[in-house]
């Protein structure tokens, strides 16, 4: 773990005096890689044959179909099977219709007339998926999505939070309080950290090369003191005085002098400038990463286990138990009392919840006719965003005030959405339309 700590911070360069690029951002880029990727894999995507069609490009269509077929029929070890298509429906072209709604052709006009018919078409097809005989499958699948998608993101959230909240009160625990201290011509060139010293008082002291971690001085003085190349992390000087003080290349300015400390004859010089933190000053920024790359990495065996048995087993039996067993294992939360226990629970629950992601886009993918698999999709997946953001409102406002409401309310709606996906129809054996 040092090792990787030490790894993180060698992958910073700065820029001038006053802007360093540090390893978290360092992450985002790697995070915005795959994006970057996708994009570019999309201009070596065919298109839709369904978008050929509507657009009058009947050629394209057929090679795009014939290619789909080819490859199937190689997989299938019949490369010999030659493509032959017996009727293809055409829809009406969008053009078509812009072109008899606006006799003058104005170009003005056309791409109005094109909006508001896109918008009609949406709109009609979302009501056709509400509509019988669809309407109670559609129903069953936006309680799922939403119970799925409330449940998940709110732990998602809440889970690194608590872990954070056991660390500050473990950490607070062993703060080291220093009362009534009295110090005269010392040097401290060392590191201060998680301690608290109340009415202290410091005459012709020198702090050079040192860090303040969690270092608190409360209603202390520091007469002709001097502080070089001092850097300070979650560190405060309340109510305090400083008299005839030299502060040369420090990072404590008005931020960390607070509470009404006052600062008499003294002068700051050469102050730091931007971020000054690290992961060595802050353990638990590396901590975030490295829990959602533990809870990142625990989903690799759900993945490998709902691609081989969801055939097998079934989606609904792989959805419904998955999101069962997810909320069951919410339970076990009550248990959670230290940071491993919770980083465990967390790489658990991953590991179910990710069968049932799965599973419900197999199923919500089956369940709709071509013309309307786009809208109810994609009606599914707003819903799923709402929840998610509804989650994390509701969840994240809970950290550190009580943990049976989050458990409770996780449990009960992932169990709830669990059987409701267990009444949808089954859609293995289904011929996509």
């Amino acid at each position: 773990t040092q090792w990787s700590i030490k790894l993180l911070n060698s992958w910073s360069f700065s820029m001038g005096s006053a802007y360093q690029f540090h390893s978290w951002r360092v992450f985002v880029v790697v995070c915005a890689l795959p994006c970057v990727c996708a994009v570019v894999a999309l201009t070596f995507m065919p298109e839709s044959p369904r978008f050929y069609l509507e657009v009058g490009k009947h050629d394209e269509a057929w090679m795009i179909l014939k290619q789909i077929h080819d490859t199937n029929m190689r997989a299938r070890g019949q490369p010999e099977k030659v493509f032959t298509v017996n009727r293809i429906k055409i829809p009406k072209q969008l053009d078509e219709l812009v072109e008899m709604e606006t006799e003058s052709g104005n170009p003005v006009s056309k791409f109005f007339f094109r909006i508001k018919t896109e918008i009609h078409g949406i709109y009609l097809n979302l009501m056709k998926c509400f509509n019988y005989p669809m309407r109670e499958n559609m129903t069953r699948l936006a309680i799922v999505w939403f119970t799925l998608s409330f449940g998940y993101y709110g732990l998602s959230v809440w889970f690194p939070d608590v872990i954070k909240h056991l660390q500050a009160d473990d950490y607070a625990s062993k703060v080291k309080i220093h009362n009534n201290e009295r110090i005269e011509d010392f040097t401290f060139n060392f590191t201060l950290e998680n301690q608290i010293h109340k009415n202290g008082l410091f005459i012709n002291d020198r702090f050079i090369h040192m860090k303040l971690r969690s270092v608190t001085f409360i209603d202390s003085t520091f007469h002709n003191c001097y502080f070089d190349d001092v850097t300070s992390v979650g560190s405060f000087f309340r109510n305090c005085t400083f008299i005839e003080a030299f502060f040369f290349n420090t990072d404590i300015d008005e931020s960390k002098l607070v509470d009404g400390t006052e600062v008499v004859n003294s002068t700051f010089t050469h102050n730091k400038t931007g971020c000054q933190m690290t992961f060595d000053d802050d353990y638990s920024a590396y901590w975030v990463y490295f829990i959602n790359f533990l809870g990142t990495l625990a989903v690799l065996p759900g993945n490998i286990v709902s691609a081989l048995l969801m055939d097998k087993i079934g989606r609904l039996s792989m959805l419904g138990g998955s999101m069962v067993l997810s909320g069951i294992s919410c339970f076990f939360l009550w248990f959670g009392t230290s940071e491993s226990m919770m980083i465990f629970m967390l790489c658990l629950y991953n590991g179910l919840s990710i069968s049932a992601w799965n599973s419900l886009d197999v199923v919500t993918t089956e369940s709709f006719p071509t013309v309307r698999r786009g809208t109810g999709f994609g009606f599914c997946n707003a819903l799923c965003k709402l929840a998610a953001v509804l989650g994390n409102l509701i969840f994240g406002s809970l950290v550190g005030i009580t943990k049976a409401i989050p458990i409770l309310m996780a449990s009960s709606v992932l169990v709830g959405g669990g059987l409701v996906a267990l009444r949808l129809p089954d859609t293995r054996a289904n011929v996509l339309m």
